[in-house]
C-alpha cells in the first residue's frame, strides 16, 4: 500500500500548524575536523552497523516525500566521509516529489568529488568556512594544512555548475567577528552566497556563553559600512534573511538570526539522525527511533504513521525557551544531527 503524493490528510503537520517541507539527513556522525564549537575533542563514534543504510535512508525520504517534503539536505558530521555518498545523492534525487538535494560540507574532500556529486543530482552545496585566515582557520577547526584545500573545493564547486554555492560562517565574538567584511568581500567578488550565523549553544567543547553572540543587526551594520545592501523578500520557512549588493554583483549575504530573532514560528524542517532517529526540533529532548520498524519489516504506512506522530509533537522552539527563560542547550551533540 502506498500513500498518494500530496494527500491532504497525510501532510506532515505539528500542533502549531507548521508543515514539514525540508528534510535534514545526517549520513554519518564522523568528522575529520574538530571545530571547537561543535565537535567534542574525543568523540565516541557510532558503530557502522548502527548507521542507516543508503537503502533505509532512501526509504524514509520516500515516505517523507509522500507526506509533503520537497527538499533534502545531507550533512553529518562530514557527509563526504561516508563512502559512496554520491550514490545516495543519486537515489534521493530520483524520488518523486523531491525538487532539490543539497549538501553541507567542510569542503576538505570536495575538490575531487564536486563534479560527480553534480552529475548524480546534487543541486547545491554549502561549505562551512569560519575564517579566511589560514592560521585562525586551523585553530578553529583543529586541523593542519587544509585551508587551501577547502578553498580549492569552493572554487571547484563554483566550476562544477551547481545551482547554488553557499558559504556558512558562524560568527563568534572574540574569534572571527573582525572578518565579517572579508566574508562580505568574498560574497561580492566571487559572487557566491555567504550566510552569517549567530553563535548558538552547540554542545561541542562546552564553551557556550551568550556573550559570544554577535547579533545579526551588528553584522549587517559592519557589512554596510563597505557594501550597501538591498533586502530580499524572505521565503516562508527560510532560516536566513538575504540581501543583495546594490551594485551589479550577483553575490549575496544572508543572516541567520537564531538567537536575536528566531524563526521558529514557520520552521518547516524535520531531521533524521545517522542511526535512524527522527528529531523534530534541535532543542527538543524528543527523538523517535525508526530503525526497529525499518529493520523489522514494517510497511510504509506504519513508518508514515510513526513519523506523523513524532512530528506532531515538534516543540515550539527556541522562541519558547527564550520567552520562558529556559537554559539554552542542545540536548545532543551537533555532529550527530547535522545543521
Amino acid at each position: 500500500m502506498s500513500i498518494p503524493l500530496g494527500s491532504a490528510d497525510q501532510i506532515l503537520s505539528d500542533s502549531f500548524g507548521r508543515h514539514a517541507r525540508k528534510l535534514r539527513i545526517s549520513v554519518t556522525d564522523r568528522c575529520n575536523f574538530r571545530c571547537n564549537f561543535c565537535m567534542p575533542q574525543d568523540p565516541e563514534w557510532m558503530e557502522d552497523a548502527d548507521l542507516l543504510t543508503f537503502e533505509e535512508i532512501t526509504r524514509v525520504a520516500t515516505v517523507l516525500a509522500r507526506l509533503g517534503v520537497t527538499n533534502i539536505r545531507l550533512s553529518g558530521g562530514e557527509p563526504l566521509m561516508r563512502r559512496g555518498v554520491e550514490d545516495l545523492v543519486g537515489s534521493l534525487s530520483r524520488i518523486p516529489g523531491i525538487r532539490a538535494v543539497g549538501m553541507t560540507t567542510n569542503g576538505a574532500l570536495l575538490k575531487d568529488r564536486a563534479r560527480v556529486l553534480k552529475a548524480n543530482g546534487l543541486h547545491c552545496v554549502t561549505l562551512s568556512i569560519h575564517s579566511l585566515k589560514p592560521e585562525r582557520y586551523h585553530q578553529i577547526t583543529g586541523t593542519r594544512d587544509v585551508f587551501w584545500r577547502v578553498m580549492d573545493g569552493l572554487q571547484e564547486a563554483r566550476n562544477a555548475g551547481f545551482e547554488r554555492v553557499k558559504v556558512n560562517c558562524v560568527v563568534t565574538r572574540g574569534c572571527n567577528e573582525d572578518e565579517v567584511q572579508d566574508f562580505a568581500r568574498l560574497a561580492h567578488d566571487a559572487e557566491v552566497s555567504v550566510r552569517f550565523i549567530e553563535y548558538m549553544p552547540f554542545d561541542g567543547s562546552k564553551m557556550w556563553d551568550s556573550g559570544l553572540v554577535v547579533g545579526g543587526e551588528e553584522i549587517i551594520r559592519s557589512i554596510e559600512a563597505h557594501y550597501p545592501l538591498l533586502p530580499l523578500e524572505r521565503e516562508h520557512g527560510a532560516t536566513a534573511r538575504h540581501y543583495k549588493f546594490s551594485d551589479n554583483s550577483d553575490g549575496e549575504v544572508g543572516i541567520i538570526t537564531s538567537m536575536t530573532k528566531p524563526f521558529c514560528s514557520d520552521c518547516d524542517r524535520i531531521r533524521l539522525t545517522a542511526d535512524g532517529k527522527v528529531v523534530p526540533c534541535l532543542f527538543s529532548k524528543q527523538e523517535y527511533d525508526l530503525k526497529p520498524a525499518l529493520r523489522g519489516g514494517s510497511p510504509d504506512p506504519e513508518l508514515s504513521d510513526r513519523i506523523r506522530r513524532a512530528f506532531l509533537l515538534k516543540d515550539e522552539g527556541i522562541e519558547r525557551m527564550l520567552r520562558d527563560h529556559v537554559e539554552l542547550k542542545l540536548v545532543r551533540p551537533m555532529h550527530t544531527i547535522g545543521g
